[in-house]
């Protein structure tokens, strides 16, 4: 029988954590079998930056992207390989570059959802461009920064508009420090938001193609401790709403490996940032979740190429907005239909029946892995790349601990 391979491109910055797991994990599942017992094999390659005619065939028919959010050569790179040759990207270029954090607090209130008020200010500095100084002398309007502040009511935070990796981000409780971080600002275009306090639970959510992973994060704490190995912090309610607008989010740009932020209060659900074109999977961060979120990226991979998925461009909004337009429809009713077409956009039945009949053995493959000397290595030599020497062995241990207490859970899982 004749196997065929599917190059998968992997472009990347500065990690190797999750891309080393994913290349091995890839490589255990060995070939897969498809529809009418077709046969697939999957080889990863780490992409490197050079010039591209814009007639140029690529060799990947899928692309796992960490970098063009902020490098722009590659990323015009994938939006002519999307466009003229149907490659597969993860995530899509287009909507992170058009629809950056701001956009989509629009969208999402277009929408309905419960997301904080927000205001956009302008820089406090001018951008670098001669024509600034006429056009803010003529068009600027004076603004009372005070008053915008006391209007949405203290505490809030003030944000960049475009966010990315807690890059500006303020808790302002009063007007000295508002203006303290509006100076600081610099040519940072910048959102003041309404604090949600007194909330119970800080929910993060990992999506990766149609599953989704909610986790406990503890903004607060270091790095390593923010993910918190808590299974049961949501009620049922709470914990479905969740995962609904992290679908819906996903779904409505096409974003298929992005993180959601909710905060729930009171029993209601408030989605304060969920527009992260490259989500943490870090193993010395995610620990417990790590070998869920590489499983997940390996199988989503394996989907799309061995079922032929193809490639979308057109976001079809008008879907959506017709829902948030009902005037009979109550907020979980549109959340139900929201739900609806995300997994209609996921082919979350088809997903699911396929990574039970095609990929039965992954979750074996990937516990005999996290259990083995091989990951093992990997963890130590993560651990050796990221922290100083006098740390090495409390990270160790650390990681050791958590990832020992995923293979208990996950061996009795499916054991039962």
């Amino acid at each position: 029988m004749t196997t065929t391979r599917h190059l998968i491109g992997l472009l990347l910055g500065t990690e190797e954590d999750w891309p080393t797991a994913f290349e091995e994990v890839l490589r255990r599942l060995g070939p897969v079998e498809g529809p009418e017992g077709s046969r697939h094999a999957f080889d990863t390659e780490r992409i490197t930056i050079e010039p591209f005619g814009l007639r140029d065939k690529p060799r990947y028919r899928l692309v796992i992207d960490r970098l063009a959010y902020w490098y722009y050569h590659p990323r015009e790179w994938l939006k002519k390989i999307a466009l003229m040759d149907g490659v597969y990207l993860l995530n899509s270029p287009f909507t992170f570059q058009s629809m950056e954090k701001h956009a989509a607090y629009c969208a999402m209130m277009r929408l309905g959802l419960k997301v904080p008020d927000t205001v956009l200010v302008p820089y406090k500095h001018p951008v670098d461009n001669a024509r600034y100084a006429y056009t803010a002398a003529r068009y600027n309007m004076s603004f009372d920064l005070d008053a915008i502040a006391a209007a949405i009511g203290y505490p809030l935070f003030m944000k960049p508009y475009d966010g990315g990796a807690w890059r500006g981000v303020s808790r302002i409780r009063n007007p000295a420090e508002l203006h303290a971080a509006y100076d600081a600002s610099g040519q940072m275009l910048m959102h003041l938001q309404k604090a949600v306090e007194g909330y119970e639970v800080f929910a993060r959510s990992l999506s990766i193609g149609a599953e989704t992973m909610v986790m406990r994060f503890q903004p607060d704490q270091p790095m390593h401790l923010r993910y918190a190995v808590d299974h049961g912090f949501l009620s049922a309610q709470a914990g479905h709403e969740v995962v609904t607008i992290s679908k819906l989010v996903n779904a409505f740009f096409q974003w298929e490996f992005n993180s959601c932020e909710t905060l729930v209060s009171g029993g209601e659900v408030y989605p304060i940032d969920y527009a992260n074109a490259c989500p943490d999977v870090a193993l010395t961060s995610l620990h417990y979740y790590f070998p869920w979120a590489v499983k997940t990226l390996a199988k989503w991979c394996v989907f799309v190429l061995v079922t032929g998925r193809p490639p979308r461009l057109d976001l079809e909004t008008g879907r959506y907005f017709t829902i948030a337009d009902d005037p009979g429809a109550s907020y979980a009713e549109k959340l139900d239909a929201y739900r609806g077409l995300a997994d209609a956009y996921f082919g979350s039945e088809r997903y699911h029946d396929f990574c039970a009949t095609s990929l039965p053995h992954a979750d074996e493959v990937v516990l005999e892995w996290v259990d083995s000397p091989d990951f093992d290595r990997l963890l130590v030599q993560t651990v050796r790349s990221v922290y100083p020497a006098h740390e090495h062995d409390q990270f160790i241990a650390h990681l050791r601990g958590l990832l020992s207490m995923w293979v208990r859970d996950e061996s009795a899982r499916l054991r039962g």
